[in-house]
């Protein structure tokens, strides 16, 4: 870092109230239990097709992504509503930046070094784990994992519109984890719906929007099958793609939000 550059001290700064010690420790060592535990589960398999890829990497994100969230929300809620509650963010806007400067510095250091940690550990359990499916399927871990992370990324951006609004950073919070389990609650709602209904897609769809990993899991486990004499949706893989890119449509609107919000309508 270039020392005395504004959007890189509030960056440093940023970093340094994030992952103070033992804050960024401690993550590490839950990311690094929780991949290796799961990942005991799954590496025994007989094909490493592209179905198992996007199975292993389902499972190995299982609990870290919990931890990954609540990351993310504890450095957003805290970060910004706190900030604005104990006037940091007066302070920070004093430099010579641009209000969206501030916020995607202290989002670097909020969102983006939580995010590669995250995938740094998720990628070093593949290839202890399972290097021939890396070597194999590399698009379609990537792939997964894009799809597997945007829910959190759209929590994490309510979370972030919640904390500039009501500016209090432990309310923030409290709110993104009753809409986490909330969000839950309703997927597992509408997945058993599913199973009960005699094919019906609709709400499938609907909800594959927000969590694009449903349809991205239901193209892998049909791949190579035929969609005739199937009553349930069999997306192709451009659909698959799309319903991807409509999720983080949404993330980037909700984030886009809150761009606005922070430049032109935050009275400090």
């Amino acid at each position: 870092m270039k020392k005395g550059h504004p959007f890189f001290e509030v960056f440093s700064s940023a970093v340094k109230e994030n992952y103070r010690f033992p804050i960024l420790e401690i993550f590490v060592f839950l990311y690094a239990f929780g991949t290796f535990v799961l990942a005991g589960l799954t590496t025994f398999y007989v094909q490493a097709n592209e179905l198992f890829a996007f199975g292993m990497v389902v499972s190995l994100s299982g609990a870290p992504l919990l931890v990954f969230l609540i990351l993310l929300l504890v450095n957003i809620a805290y970060g910004f509503g706190n900030d604005i509650e104990k006037g940091v963010i007066q302070t920070l806007l004093s430099y010579p930046l641009k209000r969206r400067s501030v916020l995607s510095a202290k989002l670097l250091s909020a969102l983006g070094i939580a995010v590669l940690v995250f995938l740094g550990l998720q990628l070093f359990a593949f290839y202890v784990l399972a290097p021939e499916v890396v070597t194999r399927h590399l698009g379609t871990i990537i792939l997964s994992y894009l799809a597997v992370l945007s829910p959190s990324f759209l929590i994490a951006g309510i979370v972030l519109l919640l904390s500039l609004t009501i500016r209090r950073g432990g309310l923030a919070l409290v709110f993104g984890i009753i809409f986490y389990f909330a969000f839950q609650t309703v997927t597992q709602l509408v997945m058993v719906f599913l199973a009960f209904s005699a094919g019906s897609d609709t709400a499938f769809r609907v909800i594959s929007v927000i969590i694009p990993y449903l349809v991205l899991g239901r193209y892998y486990s049909s791949a190579g099958s035929s969609p005739s004499g199937t009553a349930f949706w069999v997306p192709s893989f451009s659909e698959a793609l799309l319903y991807i890119g409509a999720a983080y449509g949404i993330v980037a609107f909700v984030f886009l939000l809150a761009y606005v919000y922070f430049d032109r309508r935050l009275g400090i």
